[in-house]
């Protein structure tokens, strides 16, 4: 049935659900388990086609299976995509449907929060299932988690780039400031950095620049600003044919899920001079986060392990020139290497 999909790659389970009286469709995809049992999200989208919800679900569940194993934790990679509006009036009936569906695999898939759900989404589909992930309490939102393993490659890049201890007095483009580039801007104004900030909702733009001292973007001129380091923090699939030759930074480190449009736009960087932190090493702090909330929580371990992404950036970095290959090529070699059972 999913053969016809070019997205389809070693996938060990898809697997859909439907209840035509509640109005729901969702499918979950698990990619692979070597490591553990699969981790990833669970979005809530009004796709305009079951296609595209397979054709997300497929891609995502791939890349959760490389960041998992980029961020060395015990988990292989799964997703799950609700088709539906995320404003829906009865959305609780629908993430309790999500949780019966996710219970129904016996633990080989736990979920979390992604577009379209929330913190209190999967409180709400964990009434339901325990194989759930991010709502431990003390561990606060672990999109902060996320900013900080940004904040750290970051740190990285400027050093590798410019040879810089820190980020003060660089210049950095953040695009999209909501739950994790607000809080990267935060971590970079507090090390110094010169902020442009820019998002859809320009009033979260104004207010976080009033707060830092930032300066206000376009949210589609931003990766062309002259500045050092672009934080790209919003949209996938930004850095293509058409962006990339107006890029006047020097490294690219964001928040942003699947930021290559396609895989020849990691040659474009490279070929442009730009070092581009592949975004599932530069994201991977979230992940952690939830690995930890789930096998025994303490800030210092999850802070230990974020750090150890910026070393995974240096290691790609250096294959990198060795091998004169693109980041994102070399990563995803890394990622191959790591997708074996975790000691």
């Amino acid at each position: 049935m999913y053969g016809a999909y070019p997205d389809l790659d070693d996938h060990v389970l898809i697997v859909s659900r439907d209840n035509p009286r509640l109005g729901f469709t969702a499918f979950i995809a698990i990619h692979n388990e070597a490591r553990g049992p699969a981790m990833g999200g669970c979005r809530i989208v009004p796709y305009a086609t079951v296609a595209e919800a397979v054709t997300d679900v497929l891609r995502l569940s791939k890349g959760m299976s490389y960041k998992n194993a980029i961020a060395n934790i015990p988990y292989g990679g799964g997703k799950a995509v609700i088709i539906a509006d995320p404003g829906r009036a009865d959305k609780k009936a629908v993430l309790h449907e999500m949780g019966d569906f996710v219970r129904s695999l016996e633990g080989r898939y736990i979920t979390s929060f992604d577009s379209g759900t929330t913190l209190d989404d999967v409180k709400t589909i964990g009434e339901r299932t325990t194989f759930t992930a991010g709502t431990l309490a003390e561990a606060g939102n672990a999109s902060q988690t996320t900013a900080r393993g940004v904040y750290h490659c970051m740190r990285t890049a400027a050093e590798l780039r410019f040879g810089a201890v820190g980020l003060s007095g660089l210049r950095v483009a953040i695009q999209g400031v909501g739950n994790v580039g607000g809080r990267l801007a935060h971590l970079l104004a507090a090390d110094g950095a010169d902020l442009i900030v820019a998002d859809t909702d320009r009033r979260i733009a104004d207010q976080l620049a009033e707060d830092l001292g930032a300066t206000v973007g376009s949210v589609d001129d931003i990766l062309a600003s002259d500045v050092d380091i672009i934080a790209p923090c919003a949209l996938g699939a930004i850095l293509n044919n058409n962006s990339i030759p107006n890029i006047r930074a020097k490294a690219v480190v964001g928040g942003a899920n699947n930021q290559l449009a396609h895989p020849e736009d990691d040659l474009r960087l490279k070929e442009r001079g730009i070092l581009y932190c592949p975004d599932y090493v530069a994201n991977g702090g979230g992940i952690i986060d939830l690995h930890y909330q789930r096998s025994g929580w303490s800030p210092e371990a999850v802070e230990q392990h974020i750090l150890t992404l910026a070393d995974t950036f240096r290691e790609v970095a250096a294959r990198a020139r060795e091998q004169d290959r693109g980041t994102g090529a070399v990563a995803d070699d890394i990622a191959l290497e790591r997708l074996s059972p975790a000691s």
